[in-house]
């Protein structure tokens, strides 16, 4: 067991993250707290005591699904006095094993600050992630944060905290693209590169039924085929999208196109933290902690650690 310090919001990076994947399984870790939303909401700031209906607006858009008019109140947390929080392996930036082979990510990070909003210890042990909810059921965990998706499958097996962010589809282009518009009618006969397979692809067949739509077997050759201007746009999940933009192996090629698409039939309701079905107590506790840290504007500083180009 390591004990950690309380996070520290760091400087922003061109790559904030990488990623290792030599991750060293059931390594352990002390931590802290904090917390996400739902929607789409503005990048909140700071707002002065003591109770503030909402923070402050700023210029990026940020998830947030907590409705200022319904703030919980505190729960009865005497009973709680260790989380240990189970996390995925390898899905970077939201889990991976750092260098050192510890837990490291957005998800690791907001473990962190939630703990630390309830004052009470947790531990961060990195699983695969088709074992995370056998390991709740089990008691080998107390909560999983790993980016599960909310689905009528997932909530017959776990129980969930709010959704701290909702999945986002995005279209990119190269930056010296003429293509400003992004509607059905307006990319008729535009090559666009997808991953076979995804909820990305059935939506765009649905719905953008006038593009010539490429599928690929991954996101790298997808994107390939984008800086190798086979096609004219990529439309993939909004984060890794938002990731690759901001980082190193992009070559600062492309940028979004249009604006996200959040449609829940095609890309889930939102993302939880699951805990094991019947803890009521500790899945209202990380409400109220999640409340209380968007309400401060604290999210926002982690938020734009990992994403300084919104998904959003």
């Amino acid at each position: 067991m390591i004990s950690l310090p309380p996070y520290r919001p760091s400087a922003k990076r061109r790559n904030p993250i990488t990623p290792a994947r030599g991750a060293r399984r059931g390594c352990i870790l002390a931590c802290a707290v904090m917390f996400f939303g739902s929607g789409v909401a503005m990048a909140q700031a700071p707002t002065p005591a003591p109770a503030p209906a909402a923070p402050a607006v700023s210029a990026l858009p940020v998830p947030g699904f907590w409705d200022p008019r319904r703030r919980p109140e505190r729960p009865d947390t005497s009973r709680i006095t260790l989380v240990r929080f189970l996390t995925e392996i390898d899905f970077p930036p939201f889990n991976y094993a750092a260098p050192d082979g510890n837990p490291a990510g957005l998800n690791v990070d907001l473990a962190r600050l939630i703990c630390e909003e309830l004052k009470v210890q947790c531990t961060v042990q990195m699983r695969r992630f088709d074992t995370l909810i056998a390991a709740l059921a089990d008691n080998r965990g107390d909560a999983a944060i790993a980016s599960i998706s909310v689905t009528e499958l997932t909530r017959e097996r776990v129980d969930f905290t709010e959704p701290y962010y909702r999945p986002v589809a995005r279209f990119a282009a190269l930056k010296t693209s003429p293509i400003d518009l992004v509607t059905p009618v307006a990319l008729e006969g535009r090559k666009v590169a997808v991953v076979a397979g995804t909820a990305q692809e059935t939506y765009l067949r649905e719905l953008f039924t006038e593009a010539e739509i490429r599928p690929y077997a991954n996101k790298d050759a997808a994107r390939d085929a984008l800086r190798r201007r086979d096609v004219d746009l990529i439309f993939d999940d909004g984060f890794s999208l938002a990731f690759w933009l901001n980082g190193t192996d992009s070559g600062g090629c492309c940028t979004f196109k249009g604006g996200p698409y959040t449609e829940s039939r095609y890309f889930g309701e939102g993302i939880g933290i699951a805990v094991k079905k019947g803890n009521d107590t500790l899945s209202q506790a990380m409400n109220w902690a999640m409340f209380r840290l968007w309400e401060k504007g604290r999210f926002v500083d982690l938020w734009l650690r990992y994403f300084p180009i919104s998904p959003f």
